[in-house]
């Protein structure tokens, strides 16, 4: 009998098991059966809820979710679908989630997505054209269309959070985002990976402090050398290994079965203090050969669970460079060079300050000039000028301060005066992504994030009451090229 994944989390005596699948770039094959004979294994053992399959995981192409999906959904067991915003355009998107409904899976964790690998003949292009605020706030449009059309049964949507953060600016920001994507219609959340227990706890605490009837489920992942390598040097966006725990791990794995059963035992020790700190469920990834492992943990979770506060101490961040939200006199280590934050600055404080005056002097709708500067973009749209003001006047001056991309439908204000088409490689307008490490950008680690930016802007300016205030719509498409100035006071993009 097929088990209700969205009913076991909505019941609050629940403490719901799910567990993480991770296709390969094959359609057919050992690896394929592997994961097919997991799920089988899982429904069989009857304590896991549903099993999520990811969406390209890493950028690079494998086998579909959608498709790997319904196989294993057919088997009986309830299936959460990965969708990322990285491959498609919305149109795309759209047509997707509604193949998605036609064929029974309606459990969705809406993502934007690691940026993209290397599929055939190199790298792809990027699309992210939504982000996840805006995939969240799609699937709940189209639930309301599908359940007009006769559906009997809307998406369940949910929403990943990275609270694994080191600075200020990104814990704030990772935090305000999840707000917005409850706010956009998620239904449930799934952190990401981590092994810094004062992260995970401060984060329920906020998370319950703001949206307790949402429930929260937290990661938990079976560490071998090889992932703890990759989430300890930032390869996993947003996963936090310390250098400390990836030196045991290595340790531990010199024997392979002792770095196994090391595993097992720190997997379902987390599992309970995650449980104890008042998470909803745990999800569990890592599992790449049999469900045999999973069964292992979730039995020693049985014997252990009482005990849970016995193990706080081992999954502590010692590090001592984090910024945490609840405790105001921990700061973290400044990892920049005195002479990257003089330079920052100069090139972000006076310019926002700048930019900002400006923007209230001609781009405020209830300023005293505003009907005059309407009249003026009537009049150049009417002659077909447009083109002369945007070349001659707007192209130099928001090249010169924002790298202007020539978007038309600009949204620098919602970025502390920073253009998210230039800025960042993701384009997200609704705050940053999940991958950012010790404030910089997850695909140029050169660069501060262009949200950590932002935030650092603002708090300058004491301005930080309009951090990831609004929720931004789509970008509209159909005005690129064209002069954004004109868009504006003639009501044509976005900000109505």
């Amino acid at each position: 009998m097929l088990r209700i994944f969205s009913d076991e989390l909505l019941n609050s005596k629940n403490f719901v098991v799910t567990l993480e699948l991770v296709p390969g770039r094959e359609s057919f094959g050992r690896s394929t059966d592997t994961l097919i004979g997991i799920a089988k294994d899982a429904f069989a053992d009857g304590r896991v809820s549903a099993v999520s399959i990811t969406d390209n995981p890493g950028g690079n192409p494998s086998l579909s979710p959608d498709v790997l999906g319904y196989e294993i959904f057919k088997h009986g067991l309830d299936v959460i679908v990965h969708f990322a915003c990285r491959d498609m355009n919305r149109v795309g998107m759209e047509s997707r989630a509604l193949q998605l409904a036609r064929m029974g899976m309606k459990n969705i964790l809406a993502l934007t997505g690691d940026y993209n690998g290397k599929g055939f003949g190199g790298q792809g292009t990027p699309v992210f054209d939504l982000d996840s605020v805006l995939l969240n706030a799609m699937f709940k449009t189209l639930s309301k269309k599908i359940v007009a059309s006769g559906d009997p049964e809307e998406f369940f949507t949910g929403c990943a959070v990275s609270p694994f953060k080191t600075t200020e600016a990104e814990t704030h920001a990772q935090y305000k985002k999840l707000d917005k994507k409850i706010e956009a219609g998620a239904s449930f959340v799934i952190t990401q990976l981590g092994y810094d227990v004062k992260k995970f706890h401060e984060l329920i605490l906020y998370h319950n402090a703001k949206n307790k009837e949402i429930p929260a489920m937290a990661s938990v992942y079976l560490l071998s050398p090889r992932s703890a390598r990759a989430m300890n040097r930032g390869k996993v966006p947003g996963a936090y290994v310390s250098d400390d725990l990836f030196n045991k791990i290595i340790l531990e794995w010199k024997d392979t079965r002792q770095g196994l059963k090391a595993a097992v035992e720190r997997t379902a020790k987390l599992g309970v203090i995650l449980k104890g700190l008042g998470y909803r469920g745990i999800h569990i990834g890592g599992i790449h050969r049999s469900f045999k492992t999973v069964g292992v943990i979730l039995d020693r979770m049985e014997e252990i669970e009482d005990n849970w506060q016995e193990y706080l101490n081992e999954f502590e961040n010692r590090d001592g460079n984090s910024y945490y939200y609840f405790d105001k006199r921990t700061e973290p280590v400044e990892k920049r060079p005195v002479m990257n934050r003089i330079k920052e600055k100069f090139a972000d404080h006076y310019p926002y300050k700048i930019l900002n005056q400006a923007h209230g002097y001609f781009f405020d709708k209830k300023a005293g000039l505003s009907p005059v500067y309407k009249r003026i973009a009537t009049f150049f749209e009417r002659n077909n000028k447009a083109w002369l003001l945007k070349r001659c006047l707007e192209d130099p001056m928001k090249v010169f301060f924002l790298s202007c991309q020539s978007c038309g439908d600009c949204s620098i204000q919602h970025v502390a005066f920073q253009c998210p088409e230039s800025g960042c490689p993701k384009h997200t307008r609704n705050g940053p992504c999940g991958g950012s490490r010790n404030g910089y950008c997850e695909v140029y680690p050169d660069r501060l994030c262009i949200w950590v930016r932002a935030y650092e802007r603002l708090k300058n300016a004491n301005s930080l009451t309009g951090f990831l205030k609004d929720t931004v719509p789509p970008r509209m498409w159909e005005l690129n090229k064209t002069s954004s100035w004109i868009n504006f006071h003639l009501g044509k993009d976005h900000q109505k």
